[in-house]
Order: C-alpha cells, then sequence, then structure tokens
C-alpha cells in the first residue's frame, strides 16, 4: 500500500460506509438489485478471507429519506432511516452468508429475532474471529445521520481506517458533475473540511475522526472492486488526516 502520513500501513481493521443509494443501482424506484448486492458481498468477504477486520454501516436512503419529507415529524422520519438501515443490514447479511461468509447484524435499535444488540466489546470479539460486523440501527438516536454513526462505531471499534463509498473519486473543490476545471484533494486535513465545509461527511462525523485521529478515505464505490483497491492504495480516494 501506498505511505500516506496517518496509513503507514494496511490498516488490520477498517469500517467501511455505504450509502443506501448504492444497492439500489439505477433503479429510480429504490429497494435493493439483488446482483449490486451480491457483487458488494464477493468483495466484502475477500477482504475478510484476506485477513483485513471489517465492520460495515449501510444507510437506509433506497428505502426512506426523511429529508425529502416536508410536513412531517424529524424524530419520527429519523426512526423510519434507522429501520430502513436494519433492512438492508439484514439483506447484507443474508447475500454474505450464502456466499460463504460469517456475519453478524448488530443493532442500535432492539429488534429481537432479526438482529443482536449492537455492543462495542461483543463487535470487538467477532471482528477478532474474522466475523464480517454489520451496525445497523444508526445510534439508535434521531438527529444523528449514519456518517455520525459510521464515525462513532469505527471509534468504538478500534478500527484504523473509515473508509466512505460514493459517486465520485474523492473530494473536488467544487461538483465535478457540473464543473469539468473542478478540482480534486488527494489528501485534506480535517480542520480544512470542517472550514470549507465541503460536504465529504457532517460536521459531527469529521470532528469524531479528528478527535481521535481517525483517518477517513473518501473514495469511488461505483466499482465494489474498488473497496479492495482503496485499502491497498488509499492514494485512489481522497485521505482526510490530521493537521
Amino acid at each position: 500500500m501506498t505511505s500516506v502520513d496517518g496509513l503507514k500501513s494496511i490498516p488490520k481493521r477498517i469500517l467501511l460506509k455505504l450509502s443506501g443509494e448504492v444497492l439500489a443501482g439505477g433503479s429510480a424506484g429504490g429497494g435493493i438489485d439483488e446482483e449490486i448486492l451480491k457483487s458488494f458481498s464477493r468483495v466484502i468477504i475477500e477482504l475478510s478471507t484476506s485477513g483485513i477486520e471489517i465492520a460495515v454501516v449501510i444507510g437506509g436512503g433506497n428505502y426512506f429519506r426523511g429529508s425529502r419529507l416536508i410536513n412531517f415529524d424529524r424524530v419520527r422520519a429519523d426512526f423510519m432511516g434507522m429501520l430502513a438501515t436494519i433492512l438492508n443490514a439484514l439483506a447484507f447479511e443474508n447475500a454474505i452468508e450464502r456466499n460463504g461468509g460469517s456475519v453478524s447484524v448488530l443493532s442500535a435499535i432492539p429488534v429481537t429475532g432479526a438482529a443482536e444488540e449492537f455492543n462495542p466489546r461483543h463487535a470487538c470479539k467477532l471482528l477478532e474471529t474474522g466475523e464480517i460486523v454489520i451496525c445497523a440501527g444508526g445510534t439508535g438516536n434521531p438527529y444523528v445521520t449514519t456518517d455520525t454513526a459510521a464515525a462513532l462505531r469505527a471509534v468504538q471499534l478500534n478500527c484504523h481506517a473509515l473508509l466512505k463509498g460514493t459517486k465520485v473519486d474523492g473530494v473536488y473543490d467544487s461538483d465535478p458533475e457540473k464543473n469539468p476545471d473542478a478540482k480534486r484533494y488527494d489528501s485534506l486535513s480535517f480542520t480544512r473540511v470542517l472550514q470549507q465545509d465541503l460536504g465529504v461527511m457532517d460536521g459531527a462525523a469529521v470532528a469524531i475522526c479528528r478527535d481521535n485521529r481517525l483517518p477517513i478515505i473518501i473514495f469511488d464505490v461505483t466499482d465494489p472492486e474498488n473497496i479492495l483497491r482503496v485499502v491497498r492504495n488509499p492514494g485512489i480516494g481522497t485521505v482526510i488526516k490530521g493537521d
């Protein structure tokens, strides 16, 4: 792996953050594209069998986005979004098991019979045995995004890096889809991301990573194979690290 300040070697334990929309593929109606789910599952299993301990946080935007509703109670909308993440987590669990992987879903919201309750110590023990751990239900609290949940879980699980998959190959100074001259950053400091409000992740998530010296890598996940590539060479994305 290319040596990068804050990531001197291949990280042994990572947290992968995916948006729910990646599972829908090009479907305007949302939901889950089973072939895409299978592709992601196979890549995550390959990463796990290579010796990388991996936790996953996935959003629920392919089913529900409360921010798009107008006259809707925020707390209810947030809980609906958290429940949507559980749907995606269970789908991932099923796909990983069917492809021969070992996986557990741990939820911040009790769903007896469907998933275990999230506990950091238990999750770490599962990771140490090579189990893939899917963290569902956000943090269990409203007013908190899945980005913040991902940052919190990554810190609680003593991860060495947080990988966030997006639709572009890193962070730009403007929207590359609208501006062909947009500049891509190879690396950024946490402070610069927060000061310039670059929209990489919400501010609370970036601050958690900054305070715990946890590098963030933003990369293009439209090709699931990039998950394998970015672990070995974070330079294919943008690395956000200490000042």
